[in-house]
Parts: C-alpha cells; sequence; structure tokens
C-alpha cells in the first residue's frame, strides 16, 4: 500500500495561520508603536530633567538667582525647551525655594519637568 506525501501544509492549515496572523499582527504593532511613542516622551523628560539639573547648578552656583531674569531657553543646542524660574519664600527666615520649570510641547500638548531647591539668602 502507497502512503500519501505530508510534506506539505493543507490549505485549512495555511488559512487557520493566516487567520491567526491577521488577528495577532495588529496588536503586535500596536504595542511595538505604543513602546516607542513612550520611550520617546521619556527621552524628552530626561533631558528636561538634565537642563532643569544645570540650570539650577548655574543659578545657584553665580548666585544669579538673586539678579538675573530668571526666565529664557536653552540656545541653538534645545531650542525645544524654555526655562523658568521662581522664587517663594520658605521659611521667613534665610531660605528660599527656587522652582526651576523646564517646559517643551510635544503632540500638541505642553509638557514640563520641574526641579526645586532651597537657597540661602543672607540677612533676609
Amino acid at each position: 500500500m502507497k502512503r500519501r506525501g505530508s510534506g506539505g501544509f493543507t490549505l485549512v492549515e495555511m488559512l487557520a495561520s493566516m487567520a491567526v496572523a491577521a488577528i495577532v499582527l495588529p496588536v503586535a504593532m500596536q504595542g511595538v508603536s505604543l513602546a516607542l511613542t513612550l520611550s520617546g516622551q521619556a527621552k524628552r523628560e530626561l533631558e528636561a530633567a538634565q537642563l532643569a539639573r544645570a540650570k539650577v547648578a548655574e543659578l545657584t552656583s553665580t548666585g544669579a538667582w538673586q539678579t538675573a531674569e530668571l526666565s529664557g531657553d536653552f540656545g541653538e543646542e534645545c531650542p525645544e525647551y524654555r526655562w523658568r524660574g521662581q522664587l517663594t519664600e520658605y521659611d521667613g527666615a534665610t531660605l528660599q525655594q527656587l522652582d526651576v520649570n523646564v517646559t517643551w510641547t510635544a503632540r500638541g500638548r505642553e509638557r514640563a519637568v520641574t526641579l526645586t531647591t532651597l537657597v540661602y539668602v543672607p540677612g533676609l
């Protein structure tokens, strides 16, 4: 008795695998798209936090928080980011709170990262 060849796939098996692929592929692609979007957002937040940290260090080390205008941009290196500083009373004696807010626009919405530190004001 001669045996039939079993080297290939049947039409039903091929159709079933195509149906499964048609269901799974769009979901997988949506997951990849979401992951890429979130990684881009995380990258921008990290950049903004690093810029805020650098601006706080600059303002506090030079004392510019007392005399300079507390707003601006980061020049040609990071043109999409802007910063704004704000001083508020902290303890009423010799400390003030310095907030540095870095903003940027992503996907039509304004995003922001704020870094806060305390600064000493002698003779306040």
